[in-house]
């Protein structure tokens, strides 16, 4: 498999949202009364368009008295719970708490504090509008040993009601004057389903790993679990999950027999996001694997990413990567991490 040409799939080709009446009313806290177009709410931020602002505003959601659309929404709150339906806020007398009630039939009204909502997403029936991510380039030039880094990284999720999936493909190159060229290519493939039980989940993944600090001509990871979101907040989301992985490894190098391995292996997975209204977000992953089939070793992946917001979709990025392997084929490195920085444009609700 070439990674290198997988990105053709991953970085997709972002069609401009189609427009709607700007029809839905937003009242702020302060009083301000505003006819909009919202577009959803993720991450503590309200996005909506205006007939006379170009581009998409980002609205502190913690500001926000009242909201009107007859547009459908899917509603996400912090116990896991999804409702599908349209927005209204009843006038309130002085003391009284902020409701949104979400109509979902005539008959069936569902009423939610703001503050335990965490996403709200368009029940959009148009392909191109499901999708949020972002696409990130970085390069580090020095001339003292004439060594040159460059960074290429996409992703993209695509969500629905109950259920999301995501693709993430990260390549990296390093060069320097007397030493071999090093890169590393990988992509990571999954989906998570939401199950009746609030805030639980199940969840599969295929990741595709090649290294040449490792050796690593293709390593290859299936595997899945069941996992519950310990924190779901407008503010931080918490999720981790256990299951089984098969994985196995095609090792090339120069002067060293090629070697192929085949691991089944326990899957202990988290995840962590951090977030501070439109200006900073902090993401890191963490994969491990103790062998189930070659008792003793131990396979362990992570990736973290601090955005700064710069204006408006563009964002400065410092991300990290290292996987590890404390038993490695004989003449093999145990391990391959690094670090870059570079700018982020993002598209969606990101």
């Amino acid at each position: 498999m070439n990674l290198r040409a997988i990105i053709l799939t991953v970085v997709l080709a972002v069609v401009p949202l189609y427009a709607r009446n700007k029809t839905d009313v937003m009242v702020m806290k302060n009083g301000d009364r505003m006819t909009c177009e919202v577009k959803g709410l993720e991450r503590g931020v309200l996005y909506v368009d205006f007939d006379y602002i170009d581009g998409t505003a980002s609205v502190n959601w913690s500001k926000v008295a009242r909201l009107e659309s007859n547009q459908l929404f899917h509603v996400k709150t912090e116990d896991g719970s999804v409702y599908t339906g349209t927005l209204s806020t009843p006038e309130t007398g002085a003391g009284r708490p902020v409701q949104i009630h979400v109509v979902e039939t005539p008959e069936q009204e569902i009423v939610i504090e703001p503050s335990r909502i965490v996403r709200m997403t368009p029940a959009s029936k148009k392909f191109w509008q499901r999708f949020n991510g972002g696409i990130n380039l970085g390069v580090i030039y020095s001339k003292g040993n004439q060594s040159t880094q460059f960074s290429l990284g996409s992703s993209t999720e695509y969500v629905r009601e109950r259920w999301n999936a995501h693709a993430t493909y990260d390549s990296n190159l390093s060069s320097s004057t007397g030493a071999n060229v090093s890169t590393r290519n990988y992509l990571d493939l999954g989906a998570r389903r939401l199950l009746p039980r609030n805030n639980w989940f199940y969840s599969g993944l295929a990741d595709f790993l090649q290294s040449t600090e490792q050796g690593i001509g293709l390593q290859s990871t299936f595997g899945g679990g069941i996992g519950r979101y310990l924190t779901n907040t407008d503010h931080a989301s918490v999720a981790v999950y256990a299951g089984v992985a098969w994985q196995t490894t095609s090792y090339r190098q120069a002067n060293l027999p090629p070697t192929e391995q085949n691991v089944t292996a326990a899957l202990f997975w988290t995840q962590a996001k951090l977030f501070k209204f439109s200006k900073t977000d902090f993401e890191v992953t963490g994969t491990l694997l103790p062998a189930l089939s070659d008792p003793g070793r131990l396979r362990f992946n992570t990736d973290a990413s601090y955005y700064i917001k710069i204006v408006s979709n563009l964002k400065w990025n410092v991300s990290f990567y290292g996987n590890w392997d404390n038993r490695p084929p004989p003449g093999f490195s145990s391990s391959d991490y690094g670090t870059s920085s570079g700018i982020t444009w993002s598209f969606g609700l990101k």
